[in-house]
């Protein structure tokens, strides 16, 4: 059986698509042009930025940094390779990991930060109105909680 896919939910979801993707290209070659690294290294860095004592389990970042094991892995290795992060041990449990944002880290983030602001302030922000971005927040928190791993195994969203 098929399931329903409404023609203007479809065409909804490839504007969404391809507009992102666009978005993230220019301002990926903003940050390339800035000497800048990555939106994946912003992202898992400013994961561990808002954690408590910026740190967080192995696979706690990689879940809110949206990234797979072992895209985590490698992301990790040169973010400690550049002295961005420190993996410690769990003092409670050994046997655990954690990423840690270091003084570097914090500020290769606030280095990074204002190429990525520009850049959606001059890609995104222009084309959509305040109550435009009001709904769109509103409409991606409910698609990010019905998503999160927490809810579609029967948890609750944080």
């Amino acid at each position: 059986m098929k399931p329903n896919l409404p023609e203007g939910h479809l065409h909804a979801w490839r504007k969404f698509y391809v507009s992102f993707w666009r978005i993230f290209a220019a301002i990926e070659a903003d940050l390339v042009a800035a000497g800048q690294p990555s939106l994946s290294w912003y992202d898992a860095l400013y994961e561990l930025y808002l954690a408590p004592e910026r740190r967080l389990r192995m696979n706690e970042l990689a879940r809110s940094a949206l990234l797979s094991r072992s895209g985590l892995t490698r992301l990790v290795d040169r973010l400690e390779k550049e002295k961005l992060i420190e993996r410690k041990t769990c003092p409670e449990d050994r046997r655990v990991l954690h990423a840690q944002l270091t003084e570097k880290g914090v500020e290769v983030l606030r280095q990074i930060w204002p190429v990525y602001r520009a850049g959606i302030s001059s890609y995104f922000a222009p084309h959509v109105s305040a109550a435009e971005a009001a709904q769109l927040e509103k409409i991606f928190t409910k698609v990010a909680a019905a998503m999160d791993p927490a809810v579609m195994a029967g948890g609750k969203a944080e």
